[in-house]
């Protein structure tokens, strides 16, 4: 997911956002209803810089990107840049709050180039309550900026919904991925889309999108087809990546893929399981989820044999059409400009 630039009265939306930041993070460490010690300041706004910074902010300028486009303009008052703004970054902080939890979930070494959180000296399992601090500043912000407005309970909702279900995803991930370590014929399609839906889709295609409904004065009860194509759009994006993992350029997409190796219930292994016969089931049970490289070459050699690439492709062209066909059935057409934007974004990506 890339975004756009933009601007508000001229100023560049990604710079606009990068200060943006600076203002929230500076009201949260002075947030009235704590009060905080010099040491206990300083570790929440390192926290905050090594957590929350350092990804693309794909997620958090989406919102600003889709209030635009809903609103027909490309540009943005004050008010209306620094509130699409702010609901942007409470999205970043919801994601900073998983990924801190979730690498130590994994046993993660390095994220976003840099050493896991809890991996830092000093922070080991703080980084548990730093998640839970995480996740409190998100009503923290939406109270301090929102609180006026008639859609703040829906924006409270919003997110605990979509938090929910996140987590709810990630349960799911886990213990699937526990049970196919015993019997790789747990893996199937529909429990790949079911964990890729709740785990990643809501919270990474939806969310934005509901935000700059909300802010644009909409009901989202009336939008239960845009939710539903933002689902399916996440869950193409999470194949395409299950794909770049095994084929992708390593240089290009700045990681090793270890799917394989790691056991993942991926898109890739759930169409191998489907078309393999009995004796190539056996050299997946056998290699798949070992670290040995000669392991890994076997299950990538049963992937060609089994010509998936071909089948990832197909499968590309068509979520492609059936999406177009999902969107322009919309009756807003800037509604369908906010979801053809999300859909060329991903479209055809390499990384």
């Amino acid at each position: 997911m890339a975004a756009a630039n933009g601007s508000a009265g001229g100023v560049d939306s990604k710079e606009e956002f990068k200060r943006i930041y600076g203002v929230l993070k500076e009201a949260l460490l002075r947030d009235p209803a704590f009060e905080f010690t010099d040491s206990s300041r300083q570790w929440i706004d390192r926290m905050l810089d090594y957590n929350v910074l350092g990804g693309k902010c794909n997620r958090g300028l989406s919102v600003v990107d889709s209030y635009k486009l809903l609103k027909g303009t490309n540009v943005l008052s004050e008010e209306e840049m620094f509130l699409a703004c702010t609901l942007g970054w409470c999205i970043e902080w919801l994601q900073a709050y998983f990924l801190v939890l979730d690498d130590m979930m994994d046993d993660s070494h390095t994220r976003r180039g840099q050493p896991c959180w809890f991996r830092v000296p000093q922070v080991g399992s703080i980084a548990i309550n730093d998640g839970v601090i995480l996740r409190n500043h998100i009503p923290r912000m939406l109270r301090l900026h929102f609180r006026g407005k008639p859609y703040y309970a829906d924006l409270l909702d919003l997110f605990n919904e979509v938090e929910f279900k996140t987590a709810s995803g990630q349960l799911l991930d886990l213990i699937t991925t526990h049970e196919g370590e015993q019997d790789l014929t747990k893996y199937n399609i529909g429990v790949h889309r079911r964990i890729v839906q709740y785990k990643t889709a809501y919270y990474s295609f939806y969310l934005p999108v509901a935000c700059a409904l909300l802010l644009s004065g909409e009901d989202l009860t009336n939008y239960g087809a845009v939710e539903d194509i933002l689902v399916k759009m996440g869950v193409y994006f999470q194949v395409q990546d299950d794909y770049l993992d095994c084929y992708g350029d390593p240089e290009f997409i700045g990681k090793i893929g270890t799917d394989i190796e790691d056991y993942k219930c991926s898109w890739l292994v759930v169409q191998a399981l489907e078309r393999a016969d009995e004796s190539q089931k056996n050299v997946l049970f056998e290699n798949y989820g070992k670290k040995d490289p000669a392991c890994v070459a076997k299950v990538k050699g049963l992937y060609r044999e089994l010509n998936l690439e071909e089948v990832f492709l197909d499968y590309e062209n068509e979520s492609y059409k059936k999406l177009i066909t999902d969107i322009e059935a919309q009756p807003s057409i800037d509604v369908q400009n906010v979801l053809k934007s999300f859909l060329h974004k991903i479209y055809k990506r390499q990384k």
